[in-house]
């Protein structure tokens, strides 16, 4: 299983979207500070995610929600988590 998630920076509450096969080892290895994008931006929270039979249909999910579709449809489904981030 793949999956498509969204960390919440609790530092500046900017989004990352990415993908893993392992959350909890994703988060962990952001919040430590081995990711370079978010290194800065810690600690990080993670606010949604979504599963996948397939890294090629995660990939393409992430590639769409960080589109500007995508960032509409994506802020619809986190509703009200969405408001308090922004």
């Amino acid at each position: 299983m793949q999956y498509l998630y969204v960390l919440k920076s609790l530092k500046d509450k900017k989004l990352y979207i990415g993908c893993t096969a392992s959350l909890k080892d994703r988060l962990e290895y952001h919040n430590n500070g081995y990711v370079r994008s978010t290194k800065s931006r810690r600690p990080l929270a993670l606010i949604y995610s979504e599963g996948y039979e397939n890294l090629y249909k995660a990939f393409e999910m992430e590639r769409f929600y960080k589109s500007a579709k995508g960032k509409k449809v994506l802020k619809r489904k986190l509703g009200t988590i969405y408001s308090e981030i922004v």
